[in-house]
């Protein structure tokens, strides 16, 4: 618990503020909570001081306007792109579904085809 003593002590030049070191540490410490590994070794406990230790220390980069801004929608087309990559994955894999779904969808390709066969005389009648 040493770095978390006030005031943190950090880099003037990289992080202009107290408001941009939270941010980035919030930031951080969102990537380590979704599993991304850390940069530096810390006797720290929770993700949120370790973030804070990194951020402070300088272990990850901190980029900000028409940088950040790029980066924050190369990283949404990435989430996008992913998303629907899984989505494809899981179309093509039929192996993942439930034995009720296989049912089910059997049940609807005989349904169509079945259908399909019928005329409408067939459905209504000749009115006879």
């Amino acid at each position: 618990m040493d770095i978390i003593s006030l005031p943190i002590e950090y880099d003037k030049k990289k992080i202009d503020g107290n408001y941009r070191l939270v941010i980035a540490a919030v930031k951080r410490a969102k990537d380590l909570s979704q599993g991304v590994l850390p940069k530096i070794k810390s006797k720290a406990k929770k993700i949120t001081t370790l973030a804070l230790e990194e951020v402070a220390l300088g272990a990850v980069n901190i980029i900000t306007g028409e940088a950040a801004a790029k980066a924050n929608e190369e990283k949404k087309k990435l989430v996008h792109k992913r998303m629907m990559d899984e989505a494809q994955q899981k179309e093509t894999m039929p192996e993942d579904l439930t034995e009720l779904e296989k049912d089910l969808k059997v049940y609807l390709s005989e349904k169509t085809e079945s259908e399909q066969k019928r005329s409408i005389e067939d459905i209504f009648g000749d009115g006879q």
